[in-house]
């Protein structure tokens, strides 16, 4: 259950609902590792474990589909930036896009303040792996400069350059990373990322943003 959510549900009067995600099918490339990567900061990687539905309120929609996508990279080694709101998250090489090594983000515009409750991401699934320095934020404008918020950080090191954070690593795997967003208010959603553990390039491919319009 997202608590922001059920908060703002219940300041409201409203109704909560789960969450309608459509997850994609497993990753078809290479086997799950015999020994995954452990630790106090590391999700335990565990391909059975169903989440549980995160509740919102009723109506909620994905504000980020077909949504202008701006990236850090201009000139990704593979796709578009396109790809990252089309609606598909498939675990297929045409369905991600490919930035170069380093710290590299991509941002959504969403055109007009959403009263966002969850965001929702795949960053590449394609195979099982953990993405490294994965850093969500929001703001007002489009250079990151006005009330700007970070929702989830797990570059415990500061490395990206971002603050340190406290959120841990995870697997990628069809479930994606859904986080809660807790009803705030926002134009821009820009995730951030630095390589993962198969691969030193940074794979996106689909970001959701689950809210209402500001009232």
């Amino acid at each position: 259950m997202g608590a922001g959510a059920a908060e703002e549900a219940k300041k409201a009067g409203g109704a909560l609902a789960p969450l309608p995600l459509v997850l994609p099918a497993p990753t078809i490339k290479g086997t799950p590792p015999d020994n995954p990567a452990k630790g106090p900061n590391i999700e335990p990687l565990d391909l059975d474990k169903v989440r549980p539905p995160f509740l919102a309120p009723a109506g909620v929609q994905n504000v980020a589909l077909k949504k202008k996508v701006t990236l850090s990279d201009p000139k990704p080694i593979s796709g578009a930036a396109s790809l990252l709101t089309d609606g598909s998250k498939e675990a297929n090489d045409d369905d991600v896009l490919e930035l170069h090594r380093g710290v590299q983000w991509a941002q959504v515009d969403l055109e007009a303040p959403q009263q966002i409750h969850a965001i929702a991401l795949w960053l590449d699934h394609r195979y099982y792996q953990i993405i490294r320095d994965v850093v969500v934020q929001v703001a007002d404008d489009a250079a990151f400069t006005k009330n700007v918020r970070t929702l989830f950080n797990n570059d415990m090191d500061n490395s990206a350059g971002l603050g340190a954070g406290k959120d841990k690593e995870y697997w990628e795997t069809k479930e994606g990373k859904l986080i809660d967003a807790k009803g705030t208010v926002a134009c821009y959603v820009r995730c951030t990322t630095r390589g993962g553990s198969e691969s030193s390039v940074n794979g996106f491919t689909e970001i959701e943003v689950w809210g209402l319009a500001a009232q």
